[in-house]
């Protein structure tokens, strides 16, 4: 194998390292503000009586059924 090969194998080798890394850091990001989200709306969830909890959590059911029909179509 050429010099100007194994330079460009090595070059190709490390952008698509440096991408993947890229990919995977940005993964956890969107892990992390998924969870801080979640959290935050257990805590707010939490924070309601047990009658107006039930009432929301129905009202976010049916919104997430409604979706999940509307994407199968």
């Amino acid at each position: 194998m050429s010099r100007s090969r194994q330079i460009l194998t090595v070059a190709l080798i490390a952008a698509t390292a440096a991408a993947v890394a890229v990919v995977v850091i940005r993964f956890r990001k969107m892990d992390e503000v998924a969870t801080e989200t979640a959290d935050n709306i257990e805590t707010q969830l939490d924070a309601l009586d047990p009658v107006t909890r039930a009432a929301v959590v129905e009202k976010l059911s049916a919104h997430a059924s409604e979706d999940a029909e509307a994407r199968r179509t």
